[in-house]
């Protein structure tokens, strides 16, 4: 089967499936695992490639309310590639090319390929979409056996959070911010991640996009901690923008900077993307949550502590 994926975590299931050597489209932001990097490209940024965060949220923006994408889709390169099989979505104008622009491209090539949207808003959801691609990539099996390793992992995380919690430790009370200038409360499946972690999101809301809020707003719920998952940035990127980033005078009075506990996280990978990697997404999340009584074998590099600079 010639599949094309035109998001990241499609692009990560295929190759988690095993399917890599059929994968014959991605797009220009698929960079994991290293190996997706050598398939050819279908789409394009539709702004600056370099834009600063302000930039990039104002494209954002406009592309929102306008009801398009940031992205442009190569009509040719998706010709040449002849898929059988067009994985995309619509849950976000951020995220990938439009669905609609993808539906008006494959009528213009009298394509006979089979274009599936991928929607989760939750991690029961992205299981899900583990065995939707399964299933129309004929990998069923494959896709079984992928949810179930997502499933054990999950489990013995929680777990072990849960044995933390016997054990006295309370939960921790943290907003996650999925970007930063303005600031975004974090939604869809991240509040999830943060309470199988041990953790209270206070101000994002599970299955409901990420939303804007203010300063004031995470004032008023004082988090013990403040962890920066900016959609689509790592870990020394967020750090770079938490830095640069407009932020009230007053922010030194928050608890969480006060007492140093201001987080970078790789929002890229573990975060913004609906694929196999959450679940490493809720490990790295409880070690930051609880760092003194938990080791779960996080990615190393997912996480920098920021300490009480403001």
């Amino acid at each position: 089967m010639r599949i094309v994926s035109l998001l990241p975590s499609a692009t990560e299931i295929v190759f988690a499936l095993g399917l890599g050597d059929e994968l014959v489209g991605r797009t220009h932001e698929c960079d994991f695992p290293p190996e997706a990097t050598t398939v050819p490209v279908m789409t394009s940024d539709a702004g600056p490639a370099d834009g600063d965060s302000r930039e990039i949220h104002d494209r954002v923006v406009d592309s929102v309310h306008g009801g398009s994408s940031i992205y442009r889709l190569d009509r040719a390169a998706l010709a040449d590639a002849r898929p059988d099989l067009i994985l995309t979505q619509e849950l976000c104008a951020v995220c990938a090319v439009s669905y609609a622009e993808v539906g008006r491209a494959v009528r213009a090539l009298r394509s006979n390929a089979t274009v599936v949207s991928l929607e989760p808003n939750s991690i029961e959801g992205i299981l899900n979409t583990v065995s939707t691609v399964g299933a129309m990539a004929e990998a069923e099996d494959e896709a079984v056996g992928l949810v179930e390793i997502l499933r054990e992992r999950l489990a013995y995380i929680e777990n072990r959070v849960l044995e933390r919690r016997l054990a006295g430790i309370a939960p921790r009370r943290v907003v996650c911010l999925e970007w930063l200038d303005p600031p975004f409360a974090a939604g869809h499946w991240v509040p999830e991640q943060v309470r199988r972690a041990g953790g209270w999101e206070l101000l994002g809301t599970s299955g409901e996009p990420s939303s804007q809020t203010t300063w004031e707003q995470v004032r008023e719920v004082d988090p013990e901690q403040l962890l920066l998952i900016p959609c689509g940035f790592d870990a020394q990127r967020a750090a770079a923008e938490w830095e640069r980033a407009q932020k009230p005078s007053w922010l030194r009075e928050l608890r969480a900077v006060e007492q140093g506990e201001v987080y970078a996280l790789d929002g890229s990978a573990y975060f913004s993307r609906p694929g196999p990697r959450v679940v490493e997404g809720v490990a790295l999340l409880a070690e930051v949550l609880d760092p003194a009584g938990l080791d779960l074998d996080a990615p190393p590099d997912g996480w920098l502590a920021l300490g009480v600079s403001a």
